[in-house]
């Protein structure tokens, strides 16, 4: 089945945890047909039956049994790798290591173990090495679906967007169902076109297991397109479903937060966003807390969760995670502007995709180089993005570098894709953005 991608009808979701997350769904429901045999778009992917805690333990009992065999040292790295996604924990990421390294000692061509241990560079956002592991993947296993997901991944990280299209076209034509969709729903939301990836993200919850982690991933993801295009009663509605599938779902549950913020309830926003970084502390939830608190006039509150943000970095800086892309528009936003421009010249020399791109611009912008910073931002663009933030980064980057129609233009586009896309930031895209008329 063809999927044509760039004729398809009308998430930037690209941290840490969705790139986990894709790569994950892939691992743990990949079919075993070769590229002769095809696969069905017809069946739903089946999640284990057993929770992710469940399989943890079977499989180290069985380790400890003397069951050493390759397979379950990798079925051990990938089910660290969900549990990983599912609590943030950072002492997961050494553990996953050692499990794929344990695998790929017994049996060099296993190929869940190469992939498993491609799955681990994305989610440290080592994109090059990814890259390299799935391409090892591949030449292990031609005929083999899993490796796709590794290759697309590290493709569109690295900015290599025509080469990650080809991929892609050939992981749908392969397997046209969760991880597949999931990914095209992706690529259209890089290239602005939010229709079409709400439309390839409902064909993945269609494919995805009647229940479950995975399926609330999904719905989430749903909530978040929803979001992007200002749909705030329909976002809400997807993340309330995540979270009656999977109880206390800490992103569904930010996603709620994030509506009720978009609608002036910030007290109940700041509540929700407490709960959840208490659950699951990772920078993207602590940050928007600290964002919603400094919206609410809470400087103090909001200064104690921006330092809390800088203890995780170093924390998962220690386990081999890469988030200078991040922390360079966090720092850009809230601290130190001079760090911001390292991670985020560091950040776009490793990875020059458009992400990495509206870091650099922001932090150009920020440090008092406007010109230089529109350049970039313009770069993050360059695909179609109808990202609110990549756009309030380059109106506000246009104003300072004094391109007033510009500006104009970059600032009511991000207010016409969601005007309540952020508590802080979109008040002072409205208040740019009249003081240009």
């Amino acid at each position: 089945m063809t999927l044509p991608l760039r004729r398809l009808p009308s998430i930037a979701f690209a941290g840490v945890l969705f790139l986990i997350a894709l790569v994950v769904l892939t691992l743990v429901n990949h079919p075993s047909e070769s590229l002769s045999g095809g696969g069905s778009s017809e069946a739903p992917e089946r999640a284990p039956a057993l929770s992710t805690q469940a399989r943890l333990s079977g499989l180290e009992a069985a380790l400890e049994a003397g069951g050493g065999r390759a397979e379950t040292y990798a079925a051990l790295g990938t089910a660290l790798m969900q549990r990983l996604r599912e609590t943030g924990d950072p002492s997961l990421y050494s553990r996953a290591e050692m499990a794929f390294a344990d695998a790929l000692e017994r049996e060099p061509a296993s190929l869940d173990a190469r992939v498993g241990v491609g799955t681990l560079a994305l989610a440290r956002h080592d994109f090059r090495a990814a890259l390299r592991h799935g391409e090892a993947a591949r030449r292990v296993a031609p005929g083999a679906f899993a490796p796709f997901a590794v290759l697309v991944d590290a493709q569109i990280e690295l900015g290599r967007y025509d080469a990650a299209e080809r991929t892609l076209q050939q992981m749908v034509d392969f397997k046209p169902g969760l991880a597949s969709y999931a990914r095209v729903s992706y690529f259209r939301e890089l290239q602005g076109d939010l229709d079409g990836a709400s439309e390839a993200m409902r064909l993945a919850a269609s494919a995805a297991p009647a229940a479950g982690e995975n399926r609330s991933y999904i719905q989430t993801l749903l909530g978040n397109l929803e979001f992007a295009r200002g749909r705030l009663d329909v976002a809400a509605s997807a993340y309330r479903a995540a979270l009656a599938g999977f109880p206390a779902y800490a992103p569904a549950d930010a996603g709620l937060a994030r509506v009720q913020a978009a609608r002036g309830s910030l007290e109940p926003a700041i509540e929700r966003l407490r709960s959840v970084t208490q659950r699951l502390p990772l920078p993207e939830y602590v940050i928007a807390l600290g964002e919603a608190q400094l919206a609410a006039g809470l400087r103090d509150d909001a200064r104690r969760n921006f330092d809390l943000v800088r203890a995780q970095q170093r924390l998962l800086g220690a386990r081999g995670v890469n988030t200078d892309a991040e922390i360079a528009v966090f720092e850009a936003d809230h601290g130190n502007i001079g760090r911001a421009l390292r991670l985020g010249r560091r950040g776009y020399a490793a990875a020059p995709s458009v992400r990495s791109a509206d870091a650099l611009g922001w932090a150009l912008t920020r440090a008092g180089r406007p010109v230089e910073g529109l350049a970039y931002a313009r770069r993050a663009l360059r695909l179609g993005s109808r990202d609110a933030l990549f756009l309030y980064h380059a109106g506000m980057a246009a104003r300072a570098a004094a391109k007033r129609g510009a500006a104009r233009g970059y600032l009511a586009r991000a207010l016409a894709a969601n005007p309540r896309f952020s508590p802080l930031h979109a008040p002072v895209a409205r208040r740019a953005l009249r003081s240009l008329r």
